[in-house]
């Protein structure tokens, strides 16, 4: 328990504003000091006549002070892998490269439990990004050397806040308003170099952002897609739902976000005066106007809850042996919902859940879960299917889970595409009465699009976005335990 000032001065160093640095050439748009701690959210936002002034608290760093801040971080990691990679350091002074993981996340109702009055719908957005890994490019070299790799991608330890906001991430004015500068900053950054005193020599570095972290929710919205209920399924290539229920293994990732900016003009433009209809289906779902660029990837956590709400309506059915019939009615579902939360908590001490999270779909995606439910599954035949179906997944499942899953689980790997054709033909014969026509949003990608990605970035699991979901945890705590009780300040304390 230090007297206030003391902690003010260690907090000073600690956080974004202490460190100076400079860009070159310098940064399009971005003021050039560096002494720069907490902003306005709204700052950068230039209104215009008619806007109407955003109605919204939002706080946030400069992006790039936040990522200088980041980096005299790990300022003895990076000295630490120069020495292990046999480096001289007063040799590498350029050449750094490093890679940025951002995400992006709505949190539901933040309000305040305890006030009197009306609960408000209070909700908030939370963006943050995580150092991946630093490289240096060697004179003579091809390929960059690795000199820092972040072991914990998904730890909210390794994920910065940059900008919190209370903001409903539906609301999609207010949000690109806020996130603008963030996205002028990131791009001024591209194009630039960062000079900054690593280990007392300068050193320049420069920068590459991933946007990974988003749910498809948020990724829609970033991509001017429409919404997840669409017929246009996936946001990593251009099938439709019926084809993806057809054709389940068989695609490939064609969306990009230049893609996206080009249909968007065409759809606004209509240069071949087409039906509304026509139009649509020219520009695959694409509506309004791309505002960030996001990568196009699975995001593992919510992949993870997808299935098992899928999977959770597959054991439903079966205790129902709806193979059998159609359009059973609305009291028969709920009381084969009802025998089934029973038997699952009686067996597994699996509570209910109002809305699927990770924690349950992950007890519910195990053996275990699939042979309690087969005691519920009157015909052999049906218990057999359910269980061969559970084991391809739970084969399929650690290679979009892992870190890196070359090293984790090298067979699965390999064995991926066979595995998801099994698991279509199962789907498509068995299960034939669920996936007429129709197949959700993340089996879709589960089945067709892992094996590509992990070509083309070694992992998803790394990717994904369970850091900032664990960071919205802290925000709630910091919020009700420790933060100044006025809106102003909250904020910022919980950004410290």
């Amino acid at each position: 328990f230090q007297p206030l000032h003391t902690l003010r001065n260690a907090e000073k160093e600690l956080l974004p504003g202490f460190h100076q640095f400079e860009w070159q050439p310098a940064l399009k748009n971005v003021c050039s000091s560096w002494d720069v701690g907490i902003i306005d959210g709204l700052s950068g936002w230039t209104t215009s006549v008619d806007d109407v002034p955003a109605d919204t608290i939002a706080r946030r760093f400069r992006y790039d002070v936040a990522l200088v801040s980041a980096l005299k971080d790990l300022e003895e990691d990076i000295m630490e892998g120069l020495r292990e990679r046999g480096l001289d350091d007063i040799m590498c002074t350029s050449g750094f490269t490093v890679v940025v993981k951002e995400s992006c996340d709505g949190m539901g109702d933040v309000s305040e439990k305890h006030g009197t009055g009306p609960a408000v719908p209070e909700k908030a957005v939370r963006f943050s990004f995580t150092i991946m890994s630093i490289s240096i490019r060697v004179e003579g070299e091809d390929d960059g050397i690795t000199i820092f790799q972040e072991q914990k991608p998904n730890s909210e330890l390794s994920c910065r806040p940059l900008c919190l906001m209370f903001v409903d991430e539906s609301d999609h004015e207010t949000l690109t308003a806020i996130l603008g500068p963030v996205v002028a900053e990131r791009k001024a950054m591209l194009e630039s170099r960062l000079i900054l005193s690593i280990g007392g020599l300068l050193r320049s570095f420069r920068f590459f952002f991933r946007g990974t972290g988003y749910d498809e929710k948020m990724v829609r919205e970033m991509e001017g897609l429409e919404a997840s209920g669409s017929t246009y399924i996936c946001t990593l290539c251009d099938s439709t739902r019926a084809e993806a229920s057809q054709n389940m293994v068989l695609h490939s990732i064609t969306r990009s976000h230049d893609e996206n900016l080009e249909r968007y003009e065409i759809w606004r433009k209509n240069p071949f005066s087409e039906s509304a209809d026509e139009l649509r289906d020219r520009v695959k779902g694409v509506s309004a106007k791309p505002f960030m660029e996001t990568q196009p990837t699975l995001d593992a956590l919510h992949c993870d809850i997808g299935n098992a709400t899928e999977f959770y309506k597959i054991f439903q059915d079966e205790i129902g042996e709806v193979y059998q019939r159609s359009n059973p009615s609305r009291e028969e579902r709920r009381r084969w919902r009802s025998t089934l939360d029973k038997q699952l908590r009686n067996k597994l001490k699996l509570k209910p859940v109002m809305r699927m999270n990770g924690n349950y779909a992950r007890r519910l995606m195990t053996r275990e879960a699939v042979d309690v439910v087969c005691e519920l599954v009157p015909s052999e035949e049906r218990r057999e299917a359910l269980q061969k179906l559970m084991e391809l997944y739970l084969q399929m499942k650690p290679v979009w889970r892992s870190t890196c899953p070359s090293r984790e689980c090298p067979d699965q790997l390999c064995r991926y595409s066979y595995n998801s054709q099994q698991f279509a033909d199962l789907l498509s014969t068995t299960f034939k009465y669920r996936y007429d026509g129709k197949i959700t949003n993340y089996l879709h990608k589960t089945l067709a699009h892992v094996p590509e990605i992990v070509e083309r970035d070694g992992s998803i699991g790394a990717w994904a976005s369970e850091g900032n979901e664990s960071g919205n945890k802290l925000f709630r705590r910091f919020r009700k335990m420790n933060a100044r009780q006025s809106k102003m300040f909250e904020l910022e304390d919980v950004l410290k």
